[in-house]
């Protein structure tokens, strides 16, 4: 089956390319494999012939996943199934091979790809894509996506972005920036600079916007800002804190903390006419609120208890149920897109800062991270991974780490340390 990359209308190939009106960064982020999953089945990705990238990012975009170990000892190079020699792969213990190849056709590539299951000697994938020149690199982490579900069953996240802030100095002085960049922490893309602090970015649920709170003008706002146009919309700017953006999955409203009544509370914006809704009514201080996938409740932090900890509202009653009893500190929830697990920070008494994943049919708590001082999780979309800001060995940086506590990396930054991370959604 032959498929055109510029048709498959994937908001995170669209948005990578000549469509995002930002300025290039000045580095990438580096990976560097914390832990790995010894017993995952072994693949093997054969160099496509007339190419000299696919291998490596399809390659390192399967091993990160965490269920996949690469096999670089390869008994021979083909690039068709055809030409595969079954014995000498069953001899070298390698259950799964990918080869390729790529012509040139004028201002494209032809890229065809195949899957085998040498035990099989079953084709468990083929096809051939139509990829624009300057898009190879999306084009290998489609392909990365296809074979993820082809032996899965999960839908692939490789093509997909993440959000973060970088924080370093220049000239003596401190400078925020906030990026995008693919999974991998390549092709960043500057969205704003600013002297002044960058916090909480948000994906629109179509990824093709993204807000944040900024304090460019000396007091916290959120601002929401088209990666295709680079235009600008002031969405908060009352009076006191105004944070915590999080867009509805209908993309029609977005909840926010804001103080304009004295104390920090949840609101509803209707993004059509901007009217807002005052929704917690506490004493305590309530922030921190995150959509549910059906859009029907929020979570958010409160220390109404008299500690930080997480609490659902329901939108239909105005009901308020707290959800998190285990730990003297609970907060910053997000939701896997199934809904029935919740990435948050935790900490016992007298303990560390962690990322923890709570089943929420069960109420249990499992802690993810080794590291202290980590935040602010945000689950991948397929749920099979969580990424979180963390502080390792003095850096500041970002750190994947699959749900099952298998598989862990680290995104960290030549230039700077990097926080804020927002995994964005992925559209099929």
């Amino acid at each position: 089956m032959q498929r055109h990359l510029r048709s498959l209308g994937l908001a995170a190939i669209l948005a990578s390319g000549s469509l995002l009106l930002t300025t290039p960064a000045q580095a990438e982020l580096q990976i560097e494999i914390a832990k790995a999953f010894e017993e995952a089945p072994q693949i093997a990705v054969v160099p496509f012939a007339g190419d000299s990238i696919l291998q490596s990012i399809i390659q390192s975009d399967l091993k990160r996943s965490g269920k996949f170990a690469s096999s670089v000892n390869l008994p021979e190079q083909p690039n068709r199934s055809q030409d595969l020699n079954l014995s000498a792969w069953q001899n070298a213990n390698i259950p799964y091979v990918v080869v390729g190849q790529v012509r040139s056709n004028g201002s494209d590539y032809q890229v065809q790809y195949e899957l085998m299951d040498i035990q099989k000697n079953t084709r468990l994938l083929g096809e051939v894509l139509t990829v624009p020149s300057n898009r190879m690199r999306e084009a290998g982490h489609l392909i990365a996506d296809k074979i993820y579900y082809a032996l899965t069953g999960i839908q692939g996240d490789f093509s997909g972005r993440i959000a973060y802030v970088l924080r370093e100095r220049r000239n003596n002085k401190p400078l925020f920036t906030l990026q995008i960049a693919d999974t991998d922490g390549h092709q960043p893309r500057t969205v704003l600079e600013s002297p002044e602090p960058i916090l909480s970015p948000a994906w629109t649920p179509d990824g093709k916007k993204i807000a944040y709170v900024s304090f460019e003008t000396g007091r916290p706002a959120i601002y929401l800002q088209d990666l295709a146009t680079g235009q600008r919309d002031t969405l908060a700017q009352y009076k006191g804190l105004n944070g915590a953006p999080s867009f509805s999955p209908d993309g029609k409203s977005m909840l926010f903390t804001a103080s304009m009544e004295g104390n920090p509370e949840i609101y509803l914006m209707d993004l059509d006419s901007k009217k807002i809704r005052r929704l917690t009514r506490d004493s305590a201080i309530d922030t921190e609120a995150r959509y549910a996938p059906d859009g029907k409740s929020f979570v958010f932090t409160s220390d109404r208890g008299g500690t930080p900890q997480i609490y659902r509202y329901d939108l239909d009653s105005g009901n308020v149920k707290r959800l998190t009893f285990t730990g003297s500190f609970n907060a910053r929830g997000s939701l896997s897109r199934d809904g029935q697990s919740l990435a948050l920070v935790h900490r016992k008494a007298g303990q560390q800062f962690q990322i923890g994943i709570m089943d929420l049919a069960s109420g249990v708590i499992s802690i993810l991270t080794p590291t202290p001082l980590d935040e602010s999780p945000s689950f991948s979309p397929n749920g099979q991974m969580v990424v979180y800001a963390t502080l390792d060995q003095g850096r500041g940086m970002l750190s994947m780490m699959s749900v099952d506590g298998r598989f862990r990396m680290r995104l960290p930054s030549a230039q700077g340390e990097v926080r804020e991370p927002a995994w964005a959604p992925t559209l099929r």
